[in-house]
């Protein structure tokens, strides 16, 4: 019943405006930022059975793109339109010339992240009204990455710097890093602001460089109060953005500027990052941020919900026992509970009734499916290396001797067998490296186990390691 009304509701809209709708959802996801940056350069072409054609300007972009975030794009376009199952992007060399004259204006009229007082940002990417502290919900997960961000806002009291706080995805590290330069700005008027991502810089950088114009890059960045960057791994394999980085920001100490840096991993993990600079990121504090426990899970839940009734001025009908299935089922991450959340009603909006748990059961069923245990990359590298006895730099290092060449085509096998991730993104996580890398070392594996007995059996033997945890 479901999946029909959603074909009906489908084919009843053009492909173009389904498209303006994803972009609405991309927009609001990831933020101004991120889609003004990267996904602002797709050109959506045409539909071909169950295949939808995208272009953009360069390979550089298009593999960014089905790294980051193609999965999303694809979700949001099944919402969109059930017939499309896959997406294919090619290359027009001549849209290259939008790459370095992008619309910084922010998003259009019709996306709907709202953001505010622009006059003490050095970028125009503000930040967001809604991630502020007092709208950020505290458990024992979160409480010492919420005490230290409070307590780093407070220029009398914050004797540390940098500020390093790392998470899994969807965690609140970037609520925080939103927080602390709102806290900034209302204490400090006339201070100057930076907030962007890792990639964001980069971008900008390499837009330098085409430009030559490195001197008002370095300007900009090293003239302001307050630096604060969000996911430092996008620099893991990008030697000449880390060294600009590591200049600019010790730049930036040596002036007692204030720089709050997020990651998926701590410092010491952060790959081909080099040693010294490792160093400078450890100096100040750094903090985890745990997956959410129940009792969050539920207080985020039940705080969104009440949002949704307030932004909606509706009745939304929705039981505690729907509100704690979600809790203890979706424990992934906070977005994808919100996520859920925000399916339920929106189905509860639709068919205009109350949503009790097998209803809900039925509506999230895929996300359900898919938010089993999920295996990552860097496990498949935790366990590979554990099992050669080297470390892990070593094993997404450059270095091609034997000793460390045949352990990384192993866990570049493993990822692709086990994981869902890209080729491209499986080439990011060892080191940068082109996809083209990624699928010799399958080949080479696939054949290493039909010549060698023994050499399968250790294949073997890892995998069983890494599925039965």
């Amino acid at each position: 019943m479901y999946q029909d009304l959603n074909q009906n509701q489908a084919s009843s809209v053009n492909l173009k405006d389904q498209w303006n709708s994803v972009l609405k959802k991309l927009n609001t996801e990831y933020g101004n930022e991120i889609f003004n940056s990267w996904i602002k350069n797709i050109t959506i072409k045409n539909l071909d059975d169950d295949i939808l054609y995208f272009t953009v300007p360069t390979r550089f972009i298009r593999d960014w793109i089905t790294s980051h975030y193609l999965d999303k794009i694809i979700f949001f376009l099944n919402q969109e339109n059930q017939q499309i199952k896959r997406v294919k992007i090619n290359i027009d060399n001549s849209l290259s010339a939008n790459m370095l004259n992008l619309d910084k204006s922010g998003a259009s009229s019709d996306h709907v992240n709202v953001f505010t007082n622009k006059k003490n940002f050095v970028d125009d990417w503000p930040l967001d009204e809604r991630f502020k502290f007092e709208k950020f919900i505290v458990g024992s997960s979160n409480e010492l990455a919420f005490a230290s961000a409070k307590r780093f806002s407070d220029q009398n009291l914050s004797e540390f710097n940098p500020l390093y706080l790392y998470g899994g995805v969807g965690l609140g590290k970037t609520h925080l890093l939103h927080a602390i330069g709102w806290k900034f700005q209302e204490e400090n008027p006339n201070s100057k602001i930076l907030y962007l991502s890792a990639e964001r810089f980069m971008f900008q950088f390499i837009k330098s460089l085409r430009q030559k114009d490195t001197m008002s890059f370095k300007q900009k960045f090293r003239s302001v109060d307050v630096l604060i960057l969000d996911d430092i791994q996008f620099m893991i394999g990008k030697a000449s953005t880390q060294e600009e980085f590591f200049h600019t920001f010790n730049s930036l100490l040596d002036m007692n500027k204030k720089v709050i840096i997020s990651a998926d991993r701590s410092p010491s993990d952060l790959g081909s990052f080099t040693e010294r600079m490792k160093s400078r990121l450890s100096g100040g504090l750094v903090v985890d941020i745990l997956p959410a426990e129940f009792e969050l899970r539920l207080s985020i839940l039940k705080s969104k919900y009440r949002e949704l009734i307030d932004k909606n001025n509706i009745t939304f009908e929705l039981c505690d026992d729907v509100l704690i299935f979600l809790a203890k089922t979706v424990t992934t991450n906070v977005r994808e509970l919100e996520g859920a959340l925000n399916k339920v009603y929106t189905f509860s909006n639709i068919l205009g009734k109350k949503i009790d748990v097998e209803l809900t059961k039925s509506v999230l069923k895929d996300l359900l499916k898919s938010n089993n245990r999920r295996i990552t990359i860097d496990e498949i590298q935790n366990k590979v290396s554990n099992y050669y006895n080297i470390k892990i730099d070593d094993l997404i290092s450059s270095r091609r001797i034997r000793t460390f060449a045949r352990p990384r085509q192993v866990a570049m096998y493993l990822s692709k067998k086990l994981t869902t991730r890209s080729l491209p993104e499986i080439g990011r996580k060892f080191g940068g490296r082109d996809h083209t890398t990624v699928i010799h070392a399958v080949k080479k594996i696939d054949e290493l186990k039909e010549s060698n007995s023994k050499f399968d059996e250790d294949i073997n033997l890892i995998t069983q390691m890494i599925t039965s945890v």
